[in-house]
């Protein structure tokens, strides 16, 4: 069972409270622009957190449905994780020499990872481990191309910047080439105005034709999330990567799923591609495996593991991958995921929360879609259901400081809600932070203009 320890939420002040906006405003002084915009709406400066509560400067507690963007998977203070990081950064931090801890991280890993991917190469970040993936795919393959997906994500440096699929990447000037971007099975707003599973997966038809007459031919990777996470906590349905598995070897191309978001128990199974029965050839893995620490990650086979210049010495290295504070955070997570039977708790508790949320499609008139697996939860807000025209900004903002000045943390800014709580979540927190999305919604209904552009 999960250790939280089932605290509600409190709220005590005005949020934020005179002591957040303290913190905030010195910090404002010095922090260059470009932070999150969750913590920029919100303004609130956090002193400790507990299982799946934060708790902020002036002692009001949050349910936490944001978990640093699906990054604390055990929550917040998780006592063992803890112990065991402090205990290590007592005894030694950094050095890429083999240490006992970092040989149990790399053993527990290849127990739990998917199909025949029991070697591993550890990173300090998501687009670190995306870039390392493609090197990798590139050494085996001998191409060099790329496909990826409209919405998808992968991070922001130079490497993979241009295979984000929404607008965030323009004004960085010229983006590298050999990049081609297709259709995801967002199903909810299907570009091609279909419905599954008549549609007989046109997007993956449009996909084939898309890469066969751009691409020069050397696609090396297929990059994909089995659910996508920035695009609004996307399901697609089961039968639609194992169609992109079947894309991706037509082209003999490596299958890399990226599992950043969906790995680790997030979806109520260890791996997102469980759900279609698909095994990548990498997989690429983060956030909730260190539950905070800032540790990322790439899954292979052990003969991929051999194709050069990937596998000669320092080529895939990294000065902070696999440090020994890194392992014990890696080895720590899946440990105590194990313990706490997380992944369960995930399916559990996200069930209720869907059940619960889906009956809102009924009850609000601008909610347009709930899809979830496991505690990876969306929903869309939308001014008109026929033409899913999403809400105005300001309302979804409207929303999420709402749901502040309650008590709940949310990805509710924008009009694609993301839902992604600590695994540890009790049902008594979950049900809270619903019933706080319901008495937002209804005040939204009854007293906000809802409907304008």
């Amino acid at each position: 069972m999960a250790t939280s320890k089932g605290k509600l939420p409190h709220i005590a002040t005005q949020v934020p409270g005179p002591k957040s906006k303290e913190i905030f405003q010195e910090e404002q002084a010095h922090i260059a622009p470009g932070r999150q915009r969750i913590s920029l709406l919100a303004g609130v400066a956090f002193d400790h957190g507990e299982g799946a509560t934060l708790t902020d400067a002036d002692g009001n507690t949050y349910v936490d449905f944001f978990a640093g963007v699906a990054v604390a998977s055990l929550g917040h203070a998780h006592p063992g994780y803890s112990k065991a990081l402090g205990e290590q950064a007592a005894r030694l931090t950094v050095g890429t020499f083999a240490t006992k801890e970092r040989a149990e991280a790399f053993k527990l890993l290849g127990e739990v990872a998917p199909g025949d991917l029991k070697r591993a190469h550890l990173y300090s970040g998501g687009a670190e481990a995306v870039e390392a993936a493609l090197r990798l795919a590139r050494s085996a393959t001998k191409k060099h191309e790329v496909v990826s997906f409209w919405g998808g994500f992968h991070g922001k440096t130079g490497g993979v910047i241009g295979l984000i699929g929404d607008e965030s990447k323009q004004g960085y000037g010229p983006l590298p080439g050999g990049r081609y971007q297709v259709p995801y099975a967002d199903c909810y707003r299907c570009p091609f105005k279909l419905k599954h599973p008549s549609c007989g997966l046109a997007c993956v038809d449009f996909a084939r034709e898309q890469v066969k007459n751009s691409s020069a031919g050397e696609v090396a990777a297929v990059l994909v999330e089995p659910m996508q996470g920035t695009a609004g906590n996307v399901i697609p349905p089961d039968d639609w990567l194992p169609a992109i598995a079947s894309m991706a070897k037509d082209l003999g191309a490596m299958l890399v799923a990226d599992e950043m978001i969906t790995g680790f128990g997030r979806t109520g199974k260890w791996w997102g591609v469980e759900h279609s029965g698909v095994t990548p050839d990498v997989v690429t893995v983060g956030k909730g495996m260190g539950s905070g620490f800032p540790v990322s990650g790439v899954l292979l086979s052990d003969e991929l593991g051999k194709a050069q210049p990937f596998g000669k010495p320092s080529a895939s290295s990294s000065s902070y991958g696999g440090n020994p504070l890194a392992a014990v955070a890696v080895s720590e997570t899946i440990k105590t995921i194990r313990k706490e039977k997380l992944v369960e708790n995930s399916r559990r508790v996200g069930d209720r929360m869907l059940t619960r949320l889906r009956e809102f499609v009924e009850k609000y008139e601008f909610i347009g879609d709930v899809r979830g697996r496991g505690l990876m939860i969306g929903i869309d807000l939308v001014r008109d259901r026929d033409t899913k025209q999403l809400l105005n900004r300001k309302v979804t903002e409207h929303i999420f400081k709402e749901c502040l000045q309650r008590g709940l943390i949310t990805m509710s800014y924008f009009p694609r809600v993301r839902i992604n709580p600590p695994l540890v979540i009790t049902e008594q927190q979950a049900d809270s932070g619903v019933d706080i999305l319901d008495e937002v919604f209804a005040d939204v209904a009854d007293h906000v203009d809802w409907r304008a552009a």
